[in-house]
């Protein structure tokens, strides 16, 4: 069952707080597209940023089975489309 509020990383899993899917979670999308609508350059840096921190986080959580590339999780669905 989903729990009230905005759909936000909880770290270190990456999980989101309100549905439990990894993050960000198509809720969480669309509110970051919504929310930085018009300035596609700031969302895909922040998205990086983010990226990288839960890259560390997930290895450090798991040093024998490292995330693996989270390039689709983070940052291909933001990229505007043709």
């Amino acid at each position: 069952m989903a729990r009230p509020g905005p759909h936000l990383p909880v770290r270190p899993v990456w999980l989101c707080g309100r549905c439990g899917t990894p993050w960000p979670c198509g809720a969480a999308r669309l509110s970051l597209l919504s929310e930085y609508r018009g300035d596609r350059t700031s969302l895909l840096v922040y998205l990086a940023v983010l990226r990288e921190e839960a890259r560390e986080h997930l290895t450090a959580l798991h040093p024998a089975t490292p995330p693996g590339d989270l390039t689709d999780r983070f940052l291909t669905w933001a990229r505007a489309r043709p």
